[in-house]
């Protein structure tokens, strides 16, 4: 059988490592997404009785919450200081945890982008799809797993990524010394979650649909070897 530019669309391992920094890229992607587009939370003040529960008026609470998110964002080298609502050393502390672990990811989307676009147009120009499917079902995992540990108890998962992420008790707050911890509530972190969930899952989506686009034309242009001669078809 004469050999044509699609004979090497096969599998290779180098595959799951672009859908790796596929899945990385996307998480990059959809915290910034999570912790920036500020609707998110303002939705949460009226769905969750933030109000009720912190006995501060809505201008307030957003107020105070802009001024944490502001403090979070990478370009933002000043302190953190809450407008109307006072913070313990502790606390403080924390907060200067998050946005590390915040630049941290931040960085790492950043970097899994760039070599993503990459090896993307590195792997098109050489005529490759394949890849495509194995970036979706790759970047896919994580997040089903994550969503499935959502559905069963999110209590529990979120004190478990605490206890990872951070070496001390400090996320443990007290909020009678921090009060901002009343007008951020679990529900609210667990949209945050979703968010990132669902920004992985669309983008595998996206990309498995784009590589059933390009398959069904290889299709009709006749450049796919029969299925039982491909790997991981």
């Amino acid at each position: 059988m004469s050999k044509n530019v699609y004979d090497t669309d096969t599998f290779r391992g180098t595959d799951i490592l672009i859908g790796i920094f596929f899945f990385l890229a996307l998480v990059g992607l959809g915290l910034f997404i999570a912790v920036n587009f500020r609707p998110i939370y303002y939705g949460c003040i009226n769905r969750y009785g933030i109000e009720e529960v912190s006995g501060l008026s809505r201008e307030e609470i957003i107020l105070n919450y802009d001024a944490l998110i502001d403090y979070c964002f990478p370009l933002n080298f000043g302190e953190l200081h809450f407008p109307t609502l006072k913070s313990s050393v502790s606390g403080l502390s924390h907060f200067a945890e998050v946005k590390v672990l915040f630049n941290i990811f931040y960085v790492v989307g950043f970097i899994s982008t760039i070599i993503t676009v990459m090896a993307f147009i590195s792997r098109l120009k050489e005529k490759e799809i394949r890849f495509l499917k194995v970036c979706s079902i790759t970047s896919l995992v994580i997040p089903g797993i994550l969503v499935l540990f959502t559905i069963i108890d999110f209590d529990r998962l979120f004190v478990l990524f605490h206890k990872l992420m951070f070496n001390n008790d400090d996320w443990l707050f007290d909020p009678e010394l921090d009060p901002v911890i009343r007008i951020l509530p679990e529900e609210f972190f667990m949209i945050c979650l979703i968010v990132i969930a669902g920004t992985v899952i669309l983008g595998s989506c996206v990309t498995m649909g784009i590589y059933m686009y390009k398959k069904h034309k290889k299709k009709l242009s006749g450049g796919l070897l029969p299925k039982e001669q491909n790997f991981y078809y």
